[in-house]
Order: structure tokens, then C-alpha cells, then sequence
């Protein structure tokens, strides 16, 4: 069958649309998905292997409901048990895994790979820049004022004025939970 150029270039057009979209394709793995909601920006992909040792999740099981539905979910483990949930109970594991890769999140920043992710993402401006004139446009990084899940919001840290300020989106405030020392293990490094 042939098909007119015009045909073709509005169909790769729309087959890439729907890439970028979002659509729930198997290539794209939970972490990236997650990575890229709007809000998430401040978050680094982690490795599975990370992710996997169950050194770096010790203590995580009891901070979070549905956890090993939870870690399947993030891992792109499809249950072998046959389990049929409701629409609540799976909202309630999507919300646990998002909970739970905040948590590991905040314990793999800490690691030198975690670390050197996080300084790509500082020297690209992915956390943003400070507000403040007078400190030219210094790329921030992002600081949370609590090791506590969802007790505060995320800020950003200037490291030229040494201050915080909340971050541009309301989306990224609302999400991520970093560990305190984040700001002083990119700083001295």
C-alpha cells in the first residue's frame, strides 16, 4: 500500500505525540515514568540494583502500607499471587510506591552514584536558580527541612546567599522528600 508523504509525516507526527504523552508504553519503566510526572523533576532515577539490595530498603517495610506491593510496583514486577485489588487498594499502592521511592530516594542521593546524579542534575539547573539578583542566576539545590515523610515541603538552597526559597512550581514543592544532608554532601564535594 502507498501511502502519500503527507500521510506518512502526520502519522510518525502523531506515533511521536503519543510518545511524548506519556502513554503507557512497556518500554518505559515505573522509576522513569515516575521521574517524569510534572512535579518529580527534583528526583534522579535509580538503579534497580540499588533498589533490589535489601540492605539500602532495612527499616522501610514498617514506614509503608502495601510495601512489597509497593516494591514490585516500582521494580516492574508483575505479581505472581493472582492478587485482584479495588480501585481504592491500588490507589493506596500507587500512592505507597511513590511514598517508597521518596524514601530510597533520600538514602540512594547519599551514595557516590546518587551524589554524582544529583550534581548533573545542579549543573544543568534542573533544581533551578536562585531568585535573587544579586546571585546571578547560581543554580540551586533542593533541601528538605525534615528526614519525616510529607512534613514539610521541599525548598530550594542557594549555596551563594546560604539561603532557602520555595522552588517555582508548586508541583515540585509538593513532592519530594529529600534528606536533610543533601545540600552539605553536594557542597563540600
Amino acid at each position: 500500500v502507498l501511502v502519500s508523504p503527507e500521510i506518512s509525516k502526520e502519522f510518525e507526527t502523531d506515533s511521536e505525540d503519543s510518545d511524548v504523552s506519556g502513554s503507557e508504553g512497556e518500554d518505559t519503566s515505573w522509576i522513569s515514568w515516575f521521574c517524569s510526572l510534572r512535579g518529580n523533576e527534583f528526583f534522579c532515577e535509580i538503579d534497580d540494583d540499588y533498589i533490589q539490595d535489601d540492605f539500602n530498603l532495612c527499616g522501610l517495610s514498617s514506614q509503608v502500607p502495601y510495601y512489597d506491593y509497593a516494591l514490585d510496583l516500582i521494580l516492574d514486577i508483575e505479581s505472581s499471587n493472582g492478587d485482584v485489588f479495588t480501585e481504592e487498594q491500588n490507589e493506596l499502592i500507587e500512592s505507597s510506591a511513590e511514598m517508597l521511592y521518596g524514601l530510597i530516594h533520600a538514602r540512594y542521593i547519599l551514595t557516590s552514584k546518587g551524589l554524582a546524579a544529583m550534581l548533573e542534575k545542579f549543573k544543568n539547573y534542573d533544581f533551578g536558580r536562585c531568585p535573587r539578583v544579586y546571585c546571578c542566576g547560581q543554580p540551586c539545590l533542593p533541601a528538605g527541612q525534615s528526614d519525616i515523610p510529607r512534613s514539610s515541603t521541599v525548598k530550594v538552597f542557594c549555596p551563594k546567599c546560604e539561603d532557602l526559597h520555595y522552588p517555582r512550581s508548586k508541583y515540585q514543592a509538593k513532592t519530594l522528600m529529600e534528606h536533610t544532608l543533601v545540600r552539605h554532601s553536594l557542597i563540600s564535594s
